[in-house]
């Protein structure tokens, strides 16, 4: 039976929430699973562990929000295999290029934790699905989600060179699997849409009536890549 829209990106904030709570219990064993840059090598589970991982309840807050709010419109236009992919594939680059950035451009070592990564990914997304869906930036400013992600952008850039705290390559790294995907996904539809439109279409057996339908390959072709 097909899952429910809106189930992976419900259960995902879940476990987030979940992870937090052992956090909280757990103190003194959270280092052994925050993301550390020079350790994703000899401890490589710290990629995926410190993305249900956050500072503090604000933190938490505001990335759970984040994916309640575009989490579920994601998956609900994409489905929820390529969303849960979406979110595990961002999570993982975002550690990634952190790691690396720090390592070999930084040249020392940092740490991180935090679903940011993940959820700049399905921002990402967002932008390439939806890039007119009007938004209240910073909850005040009304704009379009491609001028919001163009100014998150903008700021994360910003942070590189002036550091705050912020895990800054984490978020651009996620944003640009995000719009990478996305950009891929709408290819794939627009490709498909134009196949299935130039291509010839095959008499039914009630030709008197003058019906035509599309082969049943064609049609599930269609439903696997043109869900956009």
């Amino acid at each position: 039976m097909r899952a429910r829209y809106g189930q992976a990106s419900l259960l995902l904030i879940v476990a987030n929430i979940f992870v937090f709570g052992l956090q909280m219990i757990f103190k003194s064993s959270v280092n052994s699973f925050i993301l550390v840059s020079s350790d994703i090598i000899t401890r490589p589970w710290i990629i995926l562990s410190s993305m249900f991982m956050h500072a503090s309840p604000t933190h938490l807050l505001f990335n759970m929000y984040a994916l309640f709010l575009f989490g579920n419109l994601v998956e609900q236009r994409i489905g929820t295999k390529r969303f849960v992919g979406l979110y595990f594939a961002s999570g993982i680059v975002a550690a990634i290029g952190f790691s690396v950035f720090r390592e070999l451009i930084l040249n020392n070592t940092g740490a991180a934790l935090g679903a940011s990564g993940a959820i700049m990914g399905i921002l990402g997304m967002t932008i390439m699905i939806f890039p007119n869906l009007k938004v209240l930036f910073f909850f005040v400013i009304p704009m379009s989600m491609r001028t919001a992600g163009i100014i998150f952008a903008l700021i994360d850039v910003f942070g590189i060179f002036y550091p705050s705290g912020i895990a800054n390559t984490a978020h651009l790294a996620g944003l640009a699997v995000g719009l990478l995907y996305g950009w891929y996904l709408l290819s794939k539809k627009k490709k498909i849409t134009v196949q299935i439109i130039n291509k010839p279409f095959k008499k039914s057996k009630q030709k008197e009536k003058g019906n035509i339908m599309l082969t049943s390959e064609e049609i599930e072709e269609y439903m696997k890549n043109g869900r956009l």
